[in-house]
């Protein structure tokens, strides 16, 4: 049987930081943890707290702080060498999608040896990667939960895809202090990717009604609350309830997939340096715009969640053409997103992606035949 719900993580929300990963530790008798942050994550008074109280219990960490965005491959293998060079016996990740993916391809390394390049393709990861406590700072990827690892090549910078169950996290602690001090702009676009997992899980050729049950939720939390965090980075009830969904459509990553925007999100944001939550922001309209050709109803359901009005009897095209003005409206309106404009990239840069998109790993998930002219079709609405 093919199985549409599978959760492995064990996952916690919790203010209390220092305490919640000690008791794990001790749980396990782990006695050599690596750190994993940026190195201005370190000056952060909750970390701070929990190096000290580590310290002092004999378990001082093992600081890897160089984390960086679209992790390359070298960058993982540099950290389970080191992780392997002073005998930890765990890691714990604090960050964004970077820093977990990075600690999740140095757990990976770790236990099978080699190079994280041979799992792109080549190697089955056949076991549980255990020892991974992730924590995140941000409310986007889903990293914490989700099977896909994302590593850059080192040469060509072209985003590539470790795909595993066994290659999650072990455990997820979800901080909601931590992203207080997350800029608005960042907040609006992890929010997007999280809204854009949901959406496109919602409506992937994996879909399920368990699947689709979850992904509602996550959009309905998203549209109601984001607003609020980017408005008030402090506002805690806020981050928590953003935090929450964007780690379950993390989790709706491994169970449903993604498809046509995420796949336009990876080309673009590869070539052009886009952050990977505002590609996926900019992606999302001209997706769902031709999505309802395949599933109106779901594309008519996200507009609800949005706010969207609907006359009676629509056509498809309306509908599709209503819910995708519905999300540039959450997206620029209400979230106030830098604008696609500033990024200067012409829309003749944009369509020469078409080809790439099509052929993209995640393209295969989206519920009708996937064409050329079909992504072109997409990235005419870009942005």
């Amino acid at each position: 049987m093919q199985f549409k719900l599978e959760q492995k993580v064990k996952v916690a929300v919790t203010y209390k930081l220092a305490d919640s990963v000690i008791e794990i530790l001790e749980a396990r008798d782990w006695k050599r943890p690596m750190l994993l942050c940026s190195a201005f994550q370190l000056r952060h008074p909750l970390i701070e707290e929990m190096m000290e109280k580590l310290r002092d219990m004999d378990r001082a960490c093992v600081v890897f702080d160089g984390i960086i965005p679209d992790p390359p491959a070298y960058t993982i293998n540099n950290g389970a060498a080191l992780c392997k060079e002073n005998g930890c016996d765990c890691l714990i990740a604090i960050g964004g999608g970077s820093a977990i993916d990075t600690a999740r391809g140095i757990n990976i390394v770790r236990k099978y040896g080699g190079k994280i390049e041979d799992f792109v393709a080549k190697r089955e990861i056949t076991e549980p990667c255990e020892g991974l406590i992730a924590v995140p700072t941000t409310s986007g990827t889903g990293s914490e939960l989700s099977n896909a690892l994302v590593v850059s090549d080192d040469e060509t910078h072209e985003k590539l895809a470790v795909l595993s169950n066994n290659a999650v996290s072990e455990y997820a602690l979800l901080c909601p202090p931590l992203t207080a001090t997350l800029p608005a702009q960042m907040t609006a676009a992890c929010g997007m990717d999280a809204f854009a997992h949901a959406a496109e899980g919602y409506t992937s050729a994996l879909s399920s009604p368990i699947t689709d049950a979850i992904c509602e939720k996550v959009m309905y939390l998203i549209a109601k609350y984001l607003p609020q965090a980017v408005a008030n980075g402090y506002d805690l009830e806020a981050r928590e309830r953003v935090m929450v969904a964007a780690c379950l459509a993390g989790w709706m990553l491994n169970n449903a997939g993604t498809h046509l925007g995420h796949s336009q999100a990876h080309i673009l944001g590869a070539k052009f340096h886009i952050p990977h939550g505002a590609a996926c922001a900019y992606a999302l309209p001209g997706t769902i715009l031709y999505t309802a050709d395949a599933d109106v109803k779901k594309v008519k359901e996200i507009g609800l969640i949005l706010g969207a009005e609907f006359p009676a009897d629509p056509t498809d095209l309306e509908v599709g053409r209503i819910t995708a003005d519905s999300i540039r409206r959450f997206r620029d309106e209400v979230l106030h997103m830098k604008p696609w404009s500033e990024y200067n990239i012409s829309d003749e840069q944009v369509l020469a992606c078409a080809a790439e998109v099509a052929h993209e790993r995640f393209a295969g998930n989206f519920p009708l035949e996937v064409t050329e002219e079909l992504c072109s079709r997409m990235l005419e609405q870009w942005g």
